[in-house]
Protein backbone atom coordinates (compact mmCIF):
# COMPACT_ATOMS: atom_id res chain seq x y z
CA UNK A 1 0.00 0.00 0.00
CA UNK A 2 1.71 3.31 -1.01
CA UNK A 3 1.13 6.15 1.21
CA UNK A 4 -2.47 6.63 1.63
CA UNK A 5 -3.28 4.85 -1.52
CA UNK A 6 -4.73 1.07 -1.69
CA UNK A 7 -4.84 -1.53 -4.83
CA UNK A 8 -7.59 -3.84 -4.58
CA UNK A 9 -7.96 -6.35 -6.90
CA UNK A 10 -10.27 -9.34 -7.27
CA UNK A 11 -12.34 -11.97 -9.12
CA UNK A 12 -15.95 -12.01 -9.60
CA UNK A 13 -16.66 -15.74 -10.09
CA UNK A 14 -19.20 -15.17 -12.75
CA UNK A 15 -20.73 -17.22 -15.96
CA UNK A 16 -20.72 -13.45 -17.63
CA UNK A 17 -22.98 -14.53 -20.79
CA UNK A 18 -24.19 -12.59 -23.32
CA UNK A 19 -27.34 -14.16 -24.96
CA UNK A 20 -25.60 -14.42 -27.83
CA UNK A 21 -24.14 -17.41 -27.86
CA UNK A 22 -24.81 -20.41 -29.20
CA UNK A 23 -24.68 -23.90 -26.95
CA UNK A 24 -22.23 -26.00 -29.62
CA UNK A 25 -24.22 -29.20 -28.60
CA UNK A 26 -27.17 -28.19 -29.12
CA UNK A 27 -27.00 -25.14 -31.47
CA UNK A 28 -29.62 -23.26 -28.80
CA UNK A 29 -29.15 -19.92 -27.60
CA UNK A 30 -27.33 -19.95 -24.19
CA UNK A 31 -29.45 -17.18 -22.18
CA UNK A 32 -28.02 -13.77 -20.80
CA UNK A 33 -26.61 -13.85 -17.22
CA UNK A 34 -24.21 -11.45 -16.71
CA UNK A 35 -23.37 -9.02 -13.62
CA UNK A 36 -25.71 -5.78 -14.17
CA UNK A 37 -24.53 -3.83 -11.03
CA UNK A 38 -21.13 -3.70 -8.71
CA UNK A 39 -20.40 -1.53 -5.50
CA UNK A 40 -17.74 -1.41 -3.21
CA UNK A 41 -17.62 0.55 0.17
CA UNK A 42 -14.74 1.84 2.36
CA UNK A 43 -15.78 1.02 6.32
CA UNK A 44 -19.75 1.31 5.01
CA UNK A 45 -18.93 4.50 3.07
CA UNK A 46 -19.92 3.67 -0.93
CA UNK A 47 -16.70 4.07 -2.98
CA UNK A 48 -17.42 2.88 -6.48
CA UNK A 49 -20.70 1.95 -8.34
CA UNK A 50 -20.60 0.27 -11.76
CA UNK A 51 -22.93 -0.59 -14.07
CA UNK A 52 -21.65 -3.08 -16.28
CA UNK A 53 -23.41 -5.23 -19.38
CA UNK A 54 -23.12 -8.48 -21.12
CA UNK A 55 -20.04 -7.63 -22.76
CA UNK A 56 -17.27 -8.44 -19.89
CA UNK A 57 -15.96 -11.89 -19.68
CA UNK A 58 -16.18 -14.57 -17.81
CA UNK A 59 -14.69 -14.54 -14.35
CA UNK A 60 -13.84 -10.71 -14.57
CA UNK A 61 -11.40 -9.08 -12.94
CA UNK A 62 -12.00 -6.18 -11.17
CA UNK A 63 -9.10 -3.50 -9.78
CA UNK A 64 -9.36 -0.24 -8.57
CA UNK A 65 -7.32 2.20 -6.15
CA UNK A 66 -8.29 3.57 -2.93
CA UNK A 67 -7.55 6.91 -1.71
CA UNK A 68 -7.86 7.79 2.05
CA UNK A 69 -7.43 3.29 3.43
CA UNK A 70 -5.73 2.39 6.09
CA UNK A 71 -4.56 -0.28 7.52
CA UNK A 72 -7.24 -2.60 9.50
CA UNK A 73 -9.98 -0.65 6.94
CA UNK A 74 -12.69 -3.14 5.84
CA UNK A 75 -13.13 -2.89 1.92
CA UNK A 76 -16.91 -4.55 0.76
CA UNK A 77 -17.32 -5.21 -3.25
CA UNK A 78 -21.34 -6.75 -4.09
CA UNK A 79 -22.39 -7.71 -7.03
CA UNK A 80 -26.05 -8.14 -8.48
CA UNK A 81 -26.84 -10.02 -11.96
CA UNK A 82 -29.55 -9.46 -14.37
CA UNK A 83 -31.35 -12.67 -13.05
CA UNK A 84 -31.33 -11.21 -9.04
CA UNK A 85 -28.52 -13.25 -7.89
CA UNK A 86 -26.35 -11.75 -5.63
CA UNK A 87 -22.70 -12.21 -4.03
CA UNK A 88 -21.03 -10.29 -1.31
CA UNK A 89 -17.03 -9.85 -0.25
CA UNK A 90 -15.13 -8.41 2.25
CA UNK A 91 -11.56 -8.24 3.24
CA UNK A 92 -9.45 -6.14 5.91
CA UNK A 93 -6.79 -3.82 4.18
CA UNK A 94 -3.71 -5.57 5.58
CA UNK A 95 -0.41 -2.64 6.06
Amino acid sequence: MEADLCSVKLVLNHPMESGQRRDARTGQIVPAHYIQNVSATLNGRKVLDAQWSQSIAKNPFLGFKLKGARSGDRVTVAWVDNLGNKNTTDAVIAA
